[in-house]
């Protein structure tokens, strides 16, 4: 029995992410690209880091895949784990966001983290995207938040 199995008892990361992608509240890919496209367009700026939370999130989780698709990571650096922790700190202790994305946020953001062997498809940056998004949209005005001044990507 893997150690998800165990931990959830019958559900293994497979059955949660399915799960996760099968839900009723989730919104379609369009509704997806057109928030993001707004939230990029409004939060994100052409360099350094976003003032807002939202903005940030998916900043950051865009800073991870373009490390790892354009660069297989070879500028990885303390940066990009700075980076997955705030998505991981950000969202994970957040009460509107399901336990199922939850798991999913902790094993994704794990895998990303073994930057020694880049991960190179979409699917697993698309879904930390959507959950980012789904939250984007339960909060829709901006959350202020503090520069890290360790942060220099």
């Amino acid at each position: 029995m893997s150690f998800f199995s165990k931990l959830f008892e019958t559900k293994s990361r497979s059955d949660l992410i399915a799960e996760y992608e099968n839900a009723d509240e989730k919104i379609l890919d369009e509704e997806y690209r057109a928030l993001g496209r707004q939230i990029w367009k409004n939060y994100v700026p052409n360099s350094g880091q976003s003032l807002c939370i939202q903005g940030e999130l998916l900043r950051a989780i865009e800073k991870l895949r373009d490390e790892a698709h354009r660069n297989g990571n070879v500028n990885w650096d303390f940066g990009h784990e700075i980076l997955a922790k705030f998505i991981l700190d950000t969202l994970l202790d957040k009460k509107d966001i399901s336990e199922n994305s939850k798991v999913i946020l902790k094993t994704d953001i794990k895998r990303i983290l073994k930057f020694e062997v880049p991960y190179l498809e979409d699917d697993l940056f698309d879904r930390i995207g959507h959950i980012i998004l789904d939250w984007c949209r339960l909060h829709k005005n901006p959350i202020p938040r503090d520069i890290n001044p360790n942060l220099h990507r």
